[in-house]
């Protein structure tokens, strides 16, 4: 009997050392006045915490997964934060290990998927262009394929009309550097080009999944490789919870730091930066679909500057499109817009606004978040995951 009595008293005070061990946390999530989705907001993790998995509990029945970024630090996705509203959420540790977002890398190509489904390919070495094309157009570090989340594919590489056209990808057309004018975009001219040098940091989870590239901008005017400035991709695909409009969303963080002690001129010039090109059957002056935030379109959005903008068009019959979201903290921003009067091709272009540079130790950073889906665009919709992106909720954690 003593023994029973003994044994169950170690046990509850067990039970309370545990207790006391891992004290209860609460999240708070203010929203602003209009509705937010897809906000990734960064925690900052209490001391104490058990190793293992993390989430939080909250309102409408929520149970949302947090993934660790550092020893006190994580990130929660929150998909939908109604105008107004403020959540209060419980930090508890436990439950199954799940990481759905997830990231692969084989003969090249690192595959982003959610729940086993693609949702972006990146081209991390450089890849041949098709048969009797110069090889000059030979790249590496981009994106494409992406997919919508049934599967359809929204990008091109290596069009006919434009060889240097990759899906996903950066360069910088009009430049000047020691009295030079590489040419780092119109690889065929043989002035410049941009090659992939590693791709590092990769992470898998609840959240999102990513990995970190770096590629070199080649001055090739002198005749021998001159490197000029070197170039941090940081991508995220994100595991947003289904719902009666499935998308996928994922974020990509370009940092561009000079290499030497002497600036990049960036001359004004229409296009040049981040660059998207769109499906094949987008085609043609009727093939594609634009429309900013603004309202505008194809026939009036060029050289206009909005918070996002909508590429889209019919793939083998069906509507599909992806939404390129502009981040308020970009230079220029909200920035300029390449939009091709015949060709599925859009570019966010801050050299439209006039001459510029990259300065020695003074890294350039743009942001931009891509949300894809099939069907027609939703402009409330686009507009909601833009606030969350580029005005996330103000967070408090509390014991």
């Amino acid at each position: 009997m003593c023994t029973r009595l003994c044994l169950i008293g170690a046990c509850l005070g067990f039970f309370l050392a545990a207790c006391e061990q891992a004290p209860s946390y609460t999240v708070t999530l203010e929203a602003g006045a209009e509705e937010v989705r897809g906000a990734v907001v960064p925690l900052e993790l209490p001391d104490g915490l058990p190793d293992g998995p993390l989430y939080l509990e909250g309102p409408e029945d929520q149970r949302l997964p947090v993934q660790r970024t550092g020893a006190s630090r994580g990130v929660v996705l929150i998909d939908r934060l109604p105008a107004g509203a403020t959540w209060t959420f419980t930090l508890n540790a436990g439950g199954e290990e799940r990481n759905p977002v997830q990231q692969r890398m084989q003969d090249g190509i690192i595959r982003l998927t959610v729940g086993q489904r693609p949702v972006l390919h990146y081209q991390a070495e450089p890849k041949a262009p098709p048969a009797g094309v110069d090889s000059i157009y030979t790249r590496g570090g981009y994106i494409h394929p992406v997919y919508t989340p049934s599967g359809v594919i929204v990008t091109d590489d290596f069009p006919h009309n434009h060889l240097h056209h990759h899906g996903i990808w950066a360069a910088w057309t009009r430049t000047r550097y020691d009295g030079r004018e590489p040419d780092f975009w119109n690889m065929g001219d043989g002035t410049g080009t941009v090659v992939p040098v590693s791709a590092e940091g990769f992470a898998d989870g609840p959240v999102f999944s990513g990995f970190e590239a770096r590629h070199r901008y080649l001055d090739l005017t002198t005749g021998e490789p001159v490197p000029v400035l070197d170039e941090t991709w940081e991508v995220r695909v994100y595991n947003v919870r289904p719902s009666a409009r499935p998308v996928w969303l994922f974020d990509l963080i370009v940092t561009q730091t000079m290499i030497g002690d002497l600036p990049l001129e960036l001359p004004e010039y229409r296009y040049g930066g981040v660059g998207f090109r769109g499906h094949g059957q987008w085609d043609g002056p009727d093939g594609a679909v634009f429309l900013t935030s603004e309202g505008r379109d194809r026939s009036d959005g060029h050289a206009t500057r909005a918070r996002w903008c909508h590429i889209g068009g019919l793939v083998d019959g069906a509507p599909a499109g992806v939404s390129i979201m502009d981040h308020p903290g970009n230079v220029r921003a909200p920035q300029p817009m390449r939009i091709h009067p015949t060709e599925p091709f859009f570019n966010y272009a801050p050299s439209q606004l006039g001459d510029w540079a990259i300065e020695p130790g003074e890294p350039l950073v743009l942001r931009y978040r891509y949300l894809v889906y099939d069907g027609e665009p939703d402009a409330a919709l686009i507009d909601a995951y833009w606030r969350g992106f580029a005005n996330p909720p103000i967070v408090h954690v509390s014991p």
